[in-house]
């Protein structure tokens, strides 16, 4: 438990309300992998407005479950908030998408989601 993604922040907001915590990590399961899907697509498009966007909307659950990739997607929100074109920005993605699905299947399943 907890290896992917850590839950302090969460029962803080929460105030340890168990049920509340469980609400946050279901609409992380529901939210930030379509974000994270959309946020591929755009990438691969190129569209630098999409990316920018779905970025911006994944950032607070991000920081909020402490997947510990926050600088990167930043970096990848910036590439589109800047239309950085020529910049290779595949690697800091990868390193977004794999903290997004690792923390995904263990909040899945630590929760029974």
């Amino acid at each position: 438990m907890e290896q992917h993604y850590k839950l302090f922040r969460v029962r803080e907001l929460a105030d340890n309300d168990e049920d509340f915590v469980g609400a946050l990590a279901a609409a992380f399961i529901e939210e930030v992998p379509v974000d994270a899907e959309r946020l591929k697509k755009a990438v691969a498009a190129e569209d630098y407005y999409d990316a920018y966007q779905a970025a911006h909307k994944m950032k607070p659950t991000v920081d909020l479950f402490e997947l510990g990739v926050l600088d990167t997607l930043i970096e990848v929100q910036d590439w589109g908030k800047f239309e950085k074109k020529g910049l290779d920005i595949s690697t800091q993605l990868a390193i977004v998408i794999s903290a997004v699905d690792k923390a995904t299947a263990e909040i899945k399943t630590d929760f029974g989601l």
